[in-house]
Formats: C-alpha cells, sequence, structure tokens
C-alpha cells in the first residue's frame, strides 16, 4: 500500500446489506476523520444474487438512522481483477472469506482478510448477516461496522 493512497473492498454475500453499509460507514468516517491518505472505497459480493439493485431497505433505513447515506449505491459481483486493484479486499464472515481465497490470483490471497479483525475487542471474527431476521439485526451490523473500520483506520494511518 502507498502511503498516499489505499483502496478497500467490503465483501459479503449478496452485497446488499453488510458490505455496502461498511463502504457507507467507512466512507464517513474517511470523510469526517480526514488525513494524507486517499481511499477508494468499494463493495461487493460473493454471489451474484442481487447485481445492479440498491442496498436492502431495512439497511438503508438503519443506516439513514445514524445519518448515512447509501441509497445510490448498487450491487456488484466481485472479481479477480478486484485483488488486483484492492490494497485490501475485507469479507465480513469465513465463509465469504473462504471464496475470497478461492477467488484470488496467485500471490494476492493474503489480501483478502476478515473486517474484524480490526476490532478484537468485539469478541467476534464475523459479521452477522441480518438479511433474515429484524431491525435490530441491522442496528448490530452497524454497531459492529462502526468499531472495525475505526479500528481499519487507524492500523492503514500507522
Amino acid at each position: 500500500m502507498s502511503p498516499e493512497r489505499c483502496s478497500v473492498l467490503f465483501v459479503c454475500m449478496g452485497n446488499i446489506c453488510r458490505s455496502p453499509t461498511a463502504e457507507a460507514v467507512f466512507t464517513d468516517l474517511v470523510r469526517r476523520e480526514g488525513g494524507p491518505t486517499h481511499f477508494d472505497i468499494d463493495s461487493a459480493g460473493t454471489h451474484a444474487y442481487h447485481v445492479g439493485e440498491p442496498p436492502d431497505s431495512r439497511a438503508v433505513a438503519a443506516a439513514r438512522r445514524r445519518g448515512l447515506v447509501m441509497d445510490h449505491l448498487r450491487a456488484r459481483v466481485v472479481t479477480r481483477e478486484d485483488f488486483l486493484h484492492f490494497d485490501l479486499v475485507l469479507a465480513m464472515d469465513e465463509e465469504n472469506l473462504a471464496h475470497l481465497q478461492r477467488l484470488a490470483p496467485a500471490g494476492y490471497r493474503k489480501r483478502a482478510r476478515l473486517l474484524m479483525e480490526y476490532a478484537p475487542e468485539a469478541g467476534t471474527a464475523s459479521v452477522p448477516d441480518p438479511y433474515y431476521g429484524g431491525e435490530a439485526g441491522f442496528e448490530q451490523v452497524l454497531d459492529l461496522l462502526e468499531l472495525a473500520t475505526r479500528g481499519l483506520l487507524q492500523e492503514l494511518r500507522r
């Protein structure tokens, strides 16, 4: 990673709940905290279930309650080429991490990591998928993402 530029891709399964929320949370954090590094921030999914669709309306509503805007984002699928562009490809859980490690070109697997590595104090390796749950799940996701992206930003600034 260049000290002046850093690119981060957040990845979940369908790119409509967790990863676009992570993109919005991290983008807002970088905007508020500023700093010398330019960030290229994006999100994608490991599966093509929702390509071209906006984030889940419940995720958008939960983000909006915290002052975050993400309804302009659209789902896409992670590609092998993403590993050539992004310095970090951060999975929301172990299943998506395993998918990313299989997809990564030779020599690029180390770019795929779990986002929650940046928040060991959370006591969880995964950001749980809120898709089949209620509103509280989306709030929990935001809490975890705020914690992990703050740790990520601190690590990237070192």
